[in-house]
């Protein structure tokens, strides 16, 4: 869970300290502009970007029940953060699960990588599928049982 927040924090201990370091040159202007700057940054890269974190059983039960795709991501990885900017309000309907909080969903990808944890590995209908394109998600969720 803890390396789940590292690059965030590291963003904002590093905005906090070159706009500390701006103000105090007498460039607040250009401060007001890096910190709120780099505060996006680490909230884009945090695990708050991305739906709510359920485990991989639970995932797969949902899926098997739904026919929804799940997906499995680690927080900083910037093709997860793709996926799921591309999706927009679809990606709520998807089924997230971070393999840095579970240990289980991060079995599951290396063995889907040959002992790589890719991600995000995409699974739709048992099939794993590494860092596919939004838009074939977003088909394959369509496909899948109405929400």
């Amino acid at each position: 869970m803890m390396r789940a927040w590292i690059l965030p924090s590291l963003l904002m201990l590093s905005g906090s300290a070159v706009a500390t370091g701006l103000v105090l040159n007498g460039d607040a202007g250009e401060a007001a502009v890096l910190l709120p700057l780099f505060l996006l940054l680490a909230g884009v890269n945090s695990p708050l970007a991305f739906p709510r974190h359920i485990g991989a059983l639970e995932a797969r039960r949902r899926s098997e029940t739904d026919g929804r795709p799940v997906v499995y991501w680690r927080s900083g990885c910037r093709y997860c953060l793709r996926l799921r900017l591309r999706l927009g309000r679809d990606a709520r309907r998807l089924h997230w699960v971070d393999i840095w909080r579970d240990p289980e969903a991060a079995a599951a990808v290396r063995a889907a990588n040959d002992g790589d944890e890719t991600v995000p590995t995409v699974v739709v209908a048992g099939r794993p599928h590494v860092n596919p394109d939004p838009e074939w998600v977003r088909a394959q969720l369509a496909s899948s049982a109405p929400a």
